[in-house]
């Protein structure tokens, strides 16, 4: 069996066991993500069954492989005889797919996404416990409490010079 999908744009043919870059899905690895907007379903028994323009209930259910980026390309701008010319570079965000199962009649996946321990959690360990200060510290932190001097006042700049007056002509 096979599916026609639409999303970010683009219309894909998949089927089960497919791996497919599509443009940035929200999810983690190892989740399962659902695409809703499927256009054709076609290669069971009988005829394609085709959607005007989505068919109902019908969904792919997909798990996110990985985040990555497409190849660079370079855009560039010129205008003839005006010394204008642009260049800018472009690297499209993908996200890696392996369709699972093609779902009809409103039917749910049956994979569960699995739990992959986060990154970030992995990293953080036990909080640092606080060590006791030395006596040198409490001095210096005794220091800094107690009351400062008051702050002066800035000086005020002394007047500017009397410029001399320039002499008469005779």
């Amino acid at each position: 069996m096979f599916a026609v999908i639409r999303t970010g744009g683009k219309q894909y043919r998949v089927a089960p066991n497919d791996i497919i870059k599509v443009e940035r899905l929200a999810g983690e690895p190892g989740e399962i993500v659902e695409l809703g907007e499927v256009l054709l379903l076609g290669g069971g028994d009988g005829a394609p069954q085709t959607g005007k323009p989505t068919i109902a209930g019908a969904a792919v259910a997909a798990e996110v492989l990985d985040h990555t980026r497409g190849d660079k390309i370079l855009v560039f701008k010129k205008k003839r005889r005006k010394n204008y010319r642009r260049t800018k570079g472009h690297r499209q965000a993908l996200t890696l797919l392996r369709i699972t199962e093609i779902l009809t009649d409103g039917k749910k996946p049956s994979k569960v996404a699995k739990a992959a321990p986060k990154k970030a959690e992995a990293k953080k360990a036990e909080p640092k416990k606080a060590e006791p200060k030395k006596p040198a510290a409490k001095k210096a932190e005794a220091k800094k409490t107690a009351k400062a001097p008051p702050k002066k006042a800035p000086a005020k700049k002394p007047a500017a010079a009397a410029k001399p007056k320039p002499k008469a002509k005779k």
